[in-house]
């Protein structure tokens, strides 16, 4: 062989196998964040040059070299501008991502009521899907995968929104992108992340397990179904960990019922996944939930115990939590009015991200403190409780409150009324000087009627009386 086909063939050989290659997260139709500094990554030949050309700005070009792991990333700078546009990505060969929008990006994630599809059944806002054909809303479903060990790229692929593709997204992501997109008026990107009966524990990096003694006690109490992981980080490794570090906006996320196992555990377990999350993201965006709705769990208060935890994590920054208690099924772990619950994600957003005040609350009442007046009456106070009152459907609204003493006794309550943001609770018996705490709603199964001027119901919850 001459010199001249020998160098031929090595330089075949070198672009042959040294394809500059993205993860599947950047593929045509994608949704950018807006008006940021975004990370676009992938994989190369070491020293490889790469080179990056965005339409939006042709005329700045962004290198770098691929290390010795074969790796690269690249910072881009996004305008406001909505495009759509087109990424050139150029080593040995050359990658070109077509029809990309600058918006808003949002990841949902959860179990089956965040993964549940219009395919199967809604109540309720079926013309919207029907109807749909908006190439301003993108969506890029995870594959169900899992993995020992965090993966470095998952399926999928970013598609624009239409009747055949919305019917197999995550009806609640879609209701939640198509409010967005209507008041806001720029492009909304939504990632569905999501695995029926998966528990919290299963979407929480290695990382936090070895620094958390207690989410290893409560993940040792976990069942092994055979619908789902439920071995630590396994859900994360494959479905969460290849998305670090693709700028979003927040999440969105519906979960908890699998948790209803190892309850005691949940409140350090979901507030350890959202600082998880957040830490490697290097982000503090918004972390919005969905309050699991009252269902017949069996004995016991686990279902509400729940609820009541998730109602205490509204102290971490920037949450925000929907309430669901009055469009549950208490047949039916997997309520139909997925319309709503997206809706509701999508007011909570508009206020607390983007601070569109609407003329209606997008926060369901709070209670704040419970304090005893004299030796027969307790004051209960909340807030987002404008014309606070009872929904008309309420029936014996006294069983809805309990005065529990120190001994567990429930105090009778005689008079229950309604006084602008604060419930006032009388009874004809002395013992509620002794009385630890009030309970509202508590019980699996309860559909507590108070609500506010939005017409949102109030979370159950136990509080300590404050003399």
């Amino acid at each position: 062989m001459n010199k001249f086909l020998f160098f031929i063939l090595i330089s075949y050989l070198s672009t042959s196998f040294a394809q500059v290659r993205l993860p599947d997260i950047f593929s045509d139709n994608m949704v950018l964040q807006r008006n940021s500094r975004v990370d676009i990554w992938g994989w190369s030949n070491p020293n490889e040059q790469i080179s990056l050309v965005a339409s939006w700005n042709p005329q700045d070009t962004l290198k770098t070299v691929g290390n010795r792991q074969a790796q690269w990333n690249i910072v881009l700078k996004t305008p406001e501008g909505a495009g759509p546009f087109t990424i050139r990505i150029k080593g040995y060969n050359e990658v070109v991502i077509n029809n990309v929008l600058l918006g808003e990006t949002w990841l949902a994630s959860g179990q089956s009521n965040m993964e549940w599809t219009p395919a199967q059944g809604l109540d309720g806002g079926d013309d919207l899907i029907k109807n749909t054909h908006n190439k301003n809303i993108r969506f890029f479903k995870v594959s169900k995968q899992t993995a020992d060990a965090p993966q470095l790229d998952l399926e999928g692929e970013w598609v624009e929104a239409n009747p055949d593709n919305a019917n197999y997204f995550s009806a609640i992501a879609y209701f939640f992108g198509i409010k967005l997109n209507e008041k806001l008026k720029i492009p909304i990107g939504l990632i569905s992340s999501s695995w029926g009966g998966s528990p919290a524990e299963t979407w929480i990096s290695e990382e936090a397990f070895a620094k958390n003694d207690s989410l290893v006690q409560g993940a040792a109490l976990l069942k092994k179904e055979p619908w789902c992981p439920s071995e630590p980080s396994r859900a994360f490794n494959a479905m969460i960990n290849p998305l670090i570090p693709y700028k979003i906006t927040g999440v969105i996320w519906y979960q908890g019922e699998t948790n209803t196992s190892n309850y005691a555990y949940y409140e350090n377990t979901f507030g350890s996944l959202i600082n998880n999350w957040r830490a490697l993201w290097n982000d503090d965006f918004p972390f919005y939930y969905a309050q699991i709705a009252p269902y017949d769990y069996g004995e016991g208060y686990s279902g509400v115990s729940i609820r009541d935890i998730q109602r205490k994590l509204l102290r971490t920054p920037n949450t925000g939590m929907v309430v669901t208690s009055d469009i549950g099924n208490n047949k039916d772990i997997h309520p139909r009015n997925k319309l709503d619950v997206g809706l509701r994600f999508a007011n909570l957003a508009l206020e607390k991200k983007y601070g569109l005040k609407s003329v209606e609350e997008s926060e369901s009442p709070l209670v704040i403190n419970a304090k005893r007046l004299n030796s027969r009456t307790i004051a209960v106070y909340f807030e987002n409780a404008k014309q606070l009152t009872w929904s008309n459907s309420t029936s014996n609204k006294k069983a809805f409150f309990e005065i529990v003493l120190a001994d567990t006794e429930v105090a009778l309550i005689s008079k229950i009324s309604v006084k602008d943001n604060y419930v006032l609770l009388k009874t004809n018996s002395t013992d509620i000087k002794n009385a630890h705490y009030i309970r509202y709603g508590w019980s699996n199964q309860f559909t507590p009627g108070l609500i506010n001027e939005a017409g949102l119901p109030a979370s159950s919850f136990t509080i300590p009386i404050e003399n």
